[in-house]
């Protein structure tokens, strides 16, 4: 038989045994989630595999992270622990840095609510990112400030930010990178900035954004709810120290 026909069967076995695999793992996992009585026989059969298939599929399985407990032998019963939660969640790269953010407001806020395993959590995302990230990821804590919840005036004119805004403005905030803002002002009026966002202020339920603003030539404070778009560029910028925000900060409660 010409050679190059039995490497394509070969493939192909090879190929079909993966999509076999995959359909399995799908089936198993829907299996003990749905957290009905189950054995190991029991789904070998209605596979057409033997036992030790099943029980190779199980392992892939735990080494995903979804915890499953079976007892040995053909008639085992397989079942989620009882504890069970969650298994490996897969974020993407925006997702992460909003769970990032999130995770040194609470840090910030020093609430023993939100601490019991709030450092276990930070270590495995943190895990995800690259080590050039690393150092940027470690002084998010730092360069969130907690202030005064907003009086009721300026809850008055509060609206809820656009998600999408937010997502890029919390990359360029976390990259230390440059935006171009669509702004609207208390009294209405629009401008077109080009910030950089050093701080944010969380003064419940608006945040501010504390950056260097490029027209002015200074530091301004700028409310993310009236950031009406939103454009990333490429320039990077080095932190200021906080104590230039200073002046800005005396006075956020009229903002």
């Amino acid at each position: 038989m010409d050679k190059y026909v039995i490497l394509c069967r070969i493939y192909l076995m090879k190929r079909t045994s993966t999509y076999d695999r995959l359909q399995r793992l799908e089936v198993l996992t829907a299996r003990v989630k749905t957290d009905e009585p189950t054995t190991i026989g029991e789904i070998a059969d209605e596979l057409g595999v033997s036992t030790r298939t099943i029980n190779r599929d199980i392992q892939v399985l735990r080494d995903r992270g979804l915890p499953i407990d079976s007892d040995r032998g053909r008639g085992g019963g397989i079942r989620l622990h009882r504890n069970w939660g969650i298994g490996r969640i897969n974020l993407n790269y925006a997702e992460a840095v909003d769970l990032l953010v999130s995770l040194a407001v609470a840090e910030q806020m020093n609430y023993p609510l939100f601490m019991a395993h709030l450092t276990n959590v930070r270590r495995k995302l943190m895990a995800s990112f690259s080590p050039s990230m690393v150092h940027k990821v470690r002084g998010l804590k730092s360069r969130i400030q907690i202030g005064p919840s907003s009086s009721i005036a300026v809850l008055s004119t509060f609206n809820v930010a656009d998600p999408d805004i937010i997502k890029h403005l919390n990359q360029a905030f976390l990259m230390q990178q440059s935006i171009q803002i669509k702004y609207c002002a208390q009294n209405n009026e629009k401008t077109m900035r080009v910030i950089q966002p050093h701080y944010l202020l969380l003064c419940y339920p608006i945040w501010y954004v504390l950056t260097w603003d490029e027209l002015r030539n200074d530091v301004r404070m700028f409310r993310c709810d009236r950031i009406k778009a939103i454009t990333l560029k490429e320039d990077s910028f080095r932190l200021l120290p906080v104590s230039k925000f200073e002046e800005s900060l005396e006075g956020v409660n009229i903002i």
